[in-house]
């Protein structure tokens, strides 16, 4: 199938792939009456008492915002807010086949960190959480750390810790398989963006030791001036303590683990037989990974794992933030914390028990259905042990 073409076709067809549907009905003098004037005033006046009535009197509760300035869509690039809402569309339709979350598009036409940090702040109120999506780095940092700041409701970066967590629960049972201990493996990773400095942060949080970050200009290293910024900075003092330096290929010589989230066909054969005994790869660049399948294990590969549904092992969003947004929303979380983010990685990869565990069979599929009431349980019983839950 052409999917490209057909897709094309439907969305013409569907004209939109959500909308808003009526929860009550409104066939009478009555009904009018209570959905709205005079009826509705009541409900107004007890929000206005106290702002968490909004939660349990509206549909704010279940409420999610899926936000975007169109800087970073899929593999597309700077496209803009409005080429954006196919994709906003299409995740508000995961949240709610995946997660049972209501979730609403919303395109910012600006790419100014204050200017939508401030936009999404003042509309805030309507919603449980934010899901910021397809923003580019390093702006998407700032602007959830000050979304963070002011506003007293989740904010999660999808492509950030979405991406994270599924990673992590890739590589516990990876670890599993291989006969290997977090705090003895060296982990290399291939991109710098949002997704691999939100997996890196993850990875040293869960305890994995030796994390060696590159980009296109080669390994990250502290006191590097080409090619870095302020969050690259930050993460050269907390990844490669041992200031290795030089290219993807002098990085991976020895490495138990690859892991790469930046661009098509990085990774030759050769370099993945200089690894390890049993290497780990997971090349998740999209559409075309940095190295397929069938040449990774020809060269030496134990585990490999992909962005793509064709291959095994699929590292795909989709397993991870409608169930995490879940088990939010179902605990009123403030804020999803790293320690919630572990729970779901957790959760996630006990999902495979270990009779089902196998090199092509490490996490599981988008369909299955123990993924959400695993994950959501997981997700609200961290918030409410680490105190961030309203209920």
């Amino acid at each position: 199938m052409d999917y490209a073409k057909e897709s094309e076709r439907l969305h013409e067809e569907w004209k939109g792939k959500i909308e808003v549907i009526s929860r009550v009905n409104v066939d009478n003098d009555t009904d009018l009456s209570l959905a709205y004037t005079p009826g509705v005033a009541e409900p107004c006046l007890e929000v206005q008492k106290d702002i968490e009535k909004s939660y349990e009197l509206t549909r704010r509760w279940n409420m999610c915002a899926v936000i975007t300035d169109g800087s970073a869509v899929l593999g597309l690039g700077n496209i803009g807010p409005e080429a954006g809402m196919p994709v906003m569309e299409g995740k508000c339709v995961l949240f709610k086949s995946f997660g049972d979350v209501d979730a609403f598009p919303l395109c910012i036409k600006s790419q100014d960190v204050d200017t939508i940090v401030e936009t999404i702040y003042q509309i805030s109120g309507s919603f449980g959480g934010i899901n910021l999506e397809d923003i580019s780095a390093p702006r998407c940092f700032e602007i959830e750390r000050k979304l963070k700041e002011r506003c007293d409701i989740p904010i999660f970066h999808d492509d950030q810790h979405g991406t994270a967590v599924i990673v992590l629960a890739g590589l516990i049972n990876a670890l599993k398989l291989a006969g290997k201990k977090k705090d003895e493996v060296k982990i290399v990773t291939s991109g710098a963006g949002a997704a691999a400095i939100s997996v890196t942060r993850l990875l040293l949080s869960y305890g994995f030791k030796n994390v060696v970050m590159t980009d296109r200009n080669g390994i990250i290293y502290k006191g590097r001036t080409e090619g870095m910024n302020p969050v690259k900075e930050e993460m050269a003092e907390v990844t490669n303590l041992s200031g290795e330096k030089g290219t993807l290929a002098d990085a991976l010589v020895g490495a138990d683990i690859f892991i790469g989230v930046s661009g098509p066909g990085l990774v030759t054969k050769e370099m993945v037989a200089s690894m390890n005994e049993k290497p780990i790869i997971f090349a998740c660049a999209n559409p075309v990974p940095e190295i397929f399948p069938d040449e990774a294990k020809e060269a030496g590969a134990f585990i490999v794992s992909t962005g793509r549904s064709d291959f095994p092992n699929q590292i795909n969003n989709v397993l991870a933030f409608p169930a995490i947004f879940r088990g939010t929303f179902d605990c009123r979380a403030r804020t999803i914390n790293e320690e919630m983010k572990l729970a779901a990685a957790e959760a996630l990869a006990g999902i495979i028990v270990d009779e089902e565990l196998t090199p092509d069979h490490i996490i599981p599929k988008a369909f299955d259905p123990r993924v959400r009431p695993a994950i959501a349980e997981a997700v609200a019983d961290a918030a409410r042990k680490t105190g961030v839950a309203r209920k």
